[in-house]
C-alpha cells in the first residue's frame, strides 16, 4: 500500500512541477529575467496569499502582472490608486435603477475588486480611507458594501505595486495592510544583457503575448496538494524559531533584536513560511519541507513585517542584512 501511495504522490508532484513549469515558459515570453521573482509570485499565488512589488518605475511590475493573468487564464483587473481614488470605485456601489414596470430599485454594481486576479497599481498613491478597503477583501475575500457582504469567486488574489523612490503624493501602507501581504518582492534594475534583451522585445510589440497555460480549478487543485505536503516538528519549530527571532521584547531573544528590531514579524510569518514552503518544496520536486525552503522564504516573508530601529539605520543596514543575521543565528539553534 505503501508503494502504490509513494507512486500516486510521486506522480502529483511530477504534475505539480509541469504546471508551473508551463507557467514560466509562458510568463518568460513577455518578462525578460527576473527568475526568483516570478517564482515567488507563483508561489504566492499557488499558496493564495497577495504579492506587493516595489520597483522603480519601468522593470516591468505591470507587464508582470499583466501578463501572470493571461498565462493563468483568469478574470484579471487593474486598479489604479490615486489620491481622489474613493472606496466605492474600489469595492463597488448601490445605485438606484428603474425596472421595466417603472419601480426603483436598488442594485449593487460591482466595483473593479471583483475579479480572480487584481492589479492594485501604485497603491500607496491612494488616501489611508481608500487603502483601507482593500483590508477585508485581502484577507476574507469578500467586501461589505452597507449591511450586505459579496464573497469573491476563487482562486482570488491581490498584487500590488509601489515606487519605493517618491515620497510626494504618496501614503504609507499602514501594518496591518502590510502583514496581508503573503511577500514583498523588490524588483531590481536589469543587467546590460537583460537591458538589451527588452529593448528587442518591446521593438516587435508592446502587448503581452503569453497564453493560457492552468486554468483557475487547476490552481486551486494544486493548493490542495501543496497543503498536503508533510513538515516535520523540527522545520515548523525552525519556522517559529526565525519568526520569533524578530521579537527584542521576548524573553530570550536573540542579539540582533535586541539591537536592531524595533517591532517584530506577527504570526502570519509563521504561517507564511511553512504555507508558501509547501508548495515551493513540490515546485522542487519533493513531497516534503526542508530547512532550505523555510530559508529562502525568509526575505520576502519577512522584510515588509519588520521594522528596524535607528541603530540598524546608523550602521547603515537594510531590512534584509537584519533578517540575514537572524537566520544565522537561528540556524545555530538548529
Amino acid at each position: 500500500m505503501s508503494n502504490i501511495t509513494e507512486t500516486v504522490s510521486n506522480e502529483k508532484v511530477a504534475v505539480f512541477s509541469e504546471k508551473i513549469s508551463a507557467i514560466k515558459r509562458e510568463l518568460a515570453k513577455d518578462v525578460v529575467g527576473q527568475e526568483t521573482i516570478i517564482e515567488n509570485v507563483i508561489i504566492a499565488i499557488v499558496a493564495g496569499g497577495n504579492v506587493l512589488l516595489e520597483g522603480v518605475p519601468g522593470v516591468g511590475k505591470t507587464r508582470l502582472v499583466r501578463s501572470l493573468g493571461r498565462a493563468l487564464d483568469l478574470p484579471f483587473s487593474r486598479i489604479q490608486f490615486t489620491p481622489d481614488l474613493m472606496p466605492s470605485d474600489i469595492t463597488g456601489t448601490n445605485i438606484i435603477e428603474k425596472d421595466e414596470n417603472g419601480r426603483l430599485n436598488t442594485v449593487f454594481r460591482e466595483g473593479p475588486i471583483f475579479a480572480n486576479l487584481v492589479l492594485a497599481d501604485e497603491i500607496n498613491r491612494a488616501t489611508p480611507k481608500t487603502q483601507s478597503a482593500m483590508l477585508e477583501v485581502m484577507q476574507e475575500h469578500k467586501i461589505t458594501v452597507g449591511n450586505q457582504s459579496y464573497s469573491l469567486a476563487e482562486p482570488f488574489f491581490v498584487l500590488a505595486t509601489e515606487n519605493p523612490i517618491e515620497q510626494d503624493g504618496t501614503y504609507p501602507l499602514p501594518e496591518a495592510q502590510m502583514d496581508r501581504f503573503m511577500f514583498k518582492l523588490i524588483m531590481k534594475f536589469p543587467g546590460d544583457e537583460e537591458l538589451v534583451d527588452i529593448v528587442k522585445m518591446t521593438q516587435v510589440t508592446m502587448l503581452e503575448t503569453a497564453c493560457a497555460a492552468i486554468s483557475g480549478p487547476e490552481i486551486l487543485e494544486m493548493r490542495e496538494l501543496a497543503n498536503k505536503v508533510p513538515v516535520t516538528d523540527d522545520v515548523i519549530h525552525y519556522a517559529i524559531r526565525i519568526v520569533s527571532g524578530t521579537h527584542p521584547e521576548l524573553d530570550g531573544a536573540n542579539g540582533t533584536a535586541k539591537k536592531y528590531v524595533k517591532y517584530g514579524a506577527s504570526p502570519r510569518a509563521a504561517q507564511a513560511l511553512i504555507t508558501a514552503a509547501k508548495v515551493r518544496a513540490l515546485m522542487d520536486g519533493r513531497y516534503n519541507v526542508s530547512y532550505e525552503d523555510i530559508n529562502a522564504l525568509a526575505f520576502p516573508v519577512l522584510r515588509h513585517r519588520i521594522k528596524i530601529n535607528y541603530t540598524a539605520i546608523n550602521d547603515r543596514l537594510s531590512v534584509d542584512d537584519v533578517i540575514e543575521m537572524i537566520l544565522k543565528e537561528a540556524k545555530k539553534g538548529r
